[in-house]
């Protein structure tokens, strides 16, 4: 089954279970991938987390169900996953902007959210500009944090984790590092690196490091990045929409065409040195890749 069938056997995996427990690993599984990373290229193709989707989805069922049948609300809250009518009610009106008991009511507006279909897009109107790279295994020294990847909330974290290692001198002293480090790099310039990597079921650690042979300062950790083919995207603008733009079209427009799957192995964001606001900045995004089966 090719990548295009895999995502949809996962849509199909949580659409079978919207009125039960949905497991990120099992739909991971149907996604032939990790939890990570299927949460990540769905949250990239779709601009919604997994969790959001079948939150909206489950709402949309649950006011099919209140309208057409004499179900009530307790019941309705319960099949769709909320323990109390209380918090049911809460995002019902979030969602919908009536109550349950206000949606029974013939002529109540409500919204709907489809079943996501997922079909390639072919768009060439903006180039992608890319190479394959084969590095050999190396070493990285940085800091680290576990990021949770539920409801997206890993979008919001790694941010803030650049903003506190900025804050408590990490960045200042990883500056320093690469600088001294010259040697030791595997990338262009004294650069540093944002890494994802150790995927687990509902976390993975994220690095803000420098490649590095040296000995590992208090507070910080090193990491080995094993050999791989890397396929590097080049990025040009301001961050952090330079980066996240480029990453999108990865997922959508590039793996899906491309004859490449991604190698579940640590994924690098490499940051040059200059203003990161700044309209002609330049970062890289570097994804593991094999060839397709």
């Amino acid at each position: 089954m090719d990548w295009l069938g895999n995502m949809r056997a996962a849509i199909g995996y949580i659409e079978d279970n919207l009125a039960g427990e949905i497991d990120f690993e099992i739909a991971a599984r149907h996604a032939r991938c990790s939890s990570y990373h299927f949460q990540k290229m769905f949250s990239c193709l779709t601009n919604v987390p997994p969790g959001e989707y079948i939150r909206r989805r489950r709402l949309t069922l649950a006011a099919f169900e209140l309208q057409q049948t004499d179900a009530k609300v307790v019941d309705v809250a319960l099949k769709y996953g909320w323990d109390s009518p209380t918090s049911f009610t809460r995002a019902f009106r979030s969602v919908h902007g009536v109550t349950p008991k206000e949606a029974k009511r013939a002529g109540t507006r409500l919204k709907s959210w489809p079943r996501i279909a997922f079909q390639i897009s072919i768009k060439g109107d903006t180039e992608m500009n890319y190479r394959i790279e084969r590095k050999k295994s190396f070493r990285v020294v940085g800091c680290s944090k576990a990021i949770p990847t539920g409801e997206g909330i890993n979008f919001e974290l790694v941010p803030n984790f650049w903003e506190e290692s900025c804050a408590n001198g990490s960045y200042e002293r990883l500056c320093v590092m690469a600088k001294e480090s010259r040697a030791d790099c595997v990338y262009p310039g004294a650069a540093i690196l944002g890494i994802c990597a150790n995927f687990r079921k509902d976390e993975f650690d994220y690095l803000i490091a420098v490649p590095s042979s040296r000995a590992v300062p208090e507070g910080m950790t090193a990491l080995e990045i094993p050999e791989a083919n890397w396929a590097v995207f080049e990025c040009t603008g301001p961050l952090p929409g330079a980066i996240q733009d480029v990453t999108k079209r990865i997922y959508s427009e590039w793996f899906p065409s491309s004859g490449y799957e991604n190698a579940m192995l640590p994924e690098i964001e490499w940051y040059s040195e200059g203003d990161t606001s700044a309209a002609d900045y330049r970062s890289e995004v570097w994804i593991p890749v094999k060839a397709k089966n």
